[in-house]
């Protein structure tokens, strides 16, 4: 292993392998450290949408920025994504959603987003199969550019064209520690050996809480299993990824006729639990049924497990923090960090480079959490 680098990332998810990219591709002499394989985490876990829709500007800014770079990805990158823009159907159930979503569109289209929201009888004008009045949706938010790819195509895509930019990707290498002096990380500590950068990033998702615990700094994140199911394909027939928040669902058809969806267990305890649940299964078939009628003698083909790194407020944490100098946070996504990560990779490398961000990031510091946050609802648990 080298001795020395500019910046050193810890972890081989999309954010990650993102950010080697951005730098490198600036000229940065950058290293990247995962202690398993490239993606074996989150990044390739989750169902890969890809959503502007939120409730708080940060995300709504992050994701925009991102769907900005998505769409010229496969050119910038050499490879195949398989980004679709099929839009985002968000579906609301009560009245305090509507007010909710109302507040939502008119904040998201003075971003500069292409995005409506629809009443209970427009709904079926997105998706006619979709059984409306049968779930209860009274109204529904609708944005076509929102969309999905292949979340393990992106982030291998991101770590291959970091290589071929100069970065150094190390695999199955473990951060075991630090050593600081005034303040400053001065040694990274790993299972293949030292290393010496002037900048560590903390991009390890699920597992940032306990990079940062070596170094006595307290993140307030959680480990969330989330579970996913795909199911044997049928002849496309809708393209929109449908969400419900009262529900805490998703569903959405591949390309090639599969329904890939996933449902957030309100019950679920912080963890790191990567078992998959006859709940879930349970749980999902009620809910796609009650949906969609028409699915309801689909098989199941596998489902699996994930986690999501969750913050209080549900946004990430960006930036330094106050005790040690040199060690950049780059996690807490709460679920969505595969959509947001181009956007975020470019901020981070235009901070460490010390140029000014494109895009405002002291609101998602650390140090917010000292005074009152304000919490993006717009999630799925």
């Amino acid at each position: 292993m080298r001795e020395r680098t500019e910046v050193l990332i810890i972890g081989g998810g999309v954010n990650g392998c993102a950010l080697a990219y951005y730098l490198a591709e600036r000229g940065v002499d950058v290293t990247l450290v995962e202690k398993e394989y490239i993606a074996c985490g989150s990044s390739g876990r989750n169902a890969g949408g890809i959503r502007q829709q939120w409730s708080t500007r940060e995300n709504v800014r992050l994701a925009m920025g991102s769907v900005k770079i998505f769409e010229r990805l496969d050119e910038e990158l050499g490879c195949e994504t398989d980004y679709r823009q099929g839009g985002y159907l968000i579906l609301a159930h009560t009245e305090e959603e509507v007010k909710q979503f109302k507040r939502n569109v008119s904040m998201q289209r003075s971003e500069g987003l292409e995005v409506e929201y629809l009443e209970q009888d427009e709904i079926n004008d997105i998706v006619p199969e979709l059984n409306v009045e049968g779930i209860g949706a009274i109204g529904a938010t609708w944005c076509p550019t929102d969309g999905h790819a292949d979340p393990i195509k992106v982030t291998i895509g991101y770590a291959e064209a970091a290589v071929k930019k100069g970065a150094q990707i190390y695999k199955y290498t473990e951060v075991l520690g630090f050593r600081v002096e005034d303040n400053e990380i001065v040694e990274v500590k790993t299972s293949r050996g030292s290393i010496r950068a002037d900048y560590i990033v903390n991009a390890a998702g699920a597992y940032s809480k306990e990079i940062a615990k070596l170094l006595g700094v307290q993140l307030p994140n959680k480990p969330y299993r989330h579970e996913i199911l795909i199911t044997e394909p049928v002849k496309p027939f809708f393209t929109p990824m449908i969400i419900s928040f009262h529900d805490n669902f998703y569903f959405r058809q591949t390309p090639e006729g599969q329904i890939i969806g996933g449902w957030g267990n309100p019950k679920e305890e912080p963890g790191y639990n990567y078992e998959s649940s006859l709940t879930f299964a349970k749980n999902m078939a009620r809910l796609l049924t009650r949906y969609m009628p028409k699915l309801r003698h689909i098989n199941i083909l596998r489902q699996w497990a994930g986690l999501y790194d969750v913050t209080p407020d549900a946004r990430p944490i960006l930036g330094p923090v106050e005790t040690v100098r040199n060690f950049i946070q780059m996690n807490g996504f709460s679920g969505h960090g595969f959509m947001v990560a181009p956007m975020t990779a470019t901020l981070m490398a235009q901070l460490i480079m010390g140029e000014k961000t494109s895009l405002p990031i002291k609101n998602l510091s650390l140090e917010r959490f000292k005074g009152k946050v304000t919490k993006e609802v717009s999630v799925v648990g």
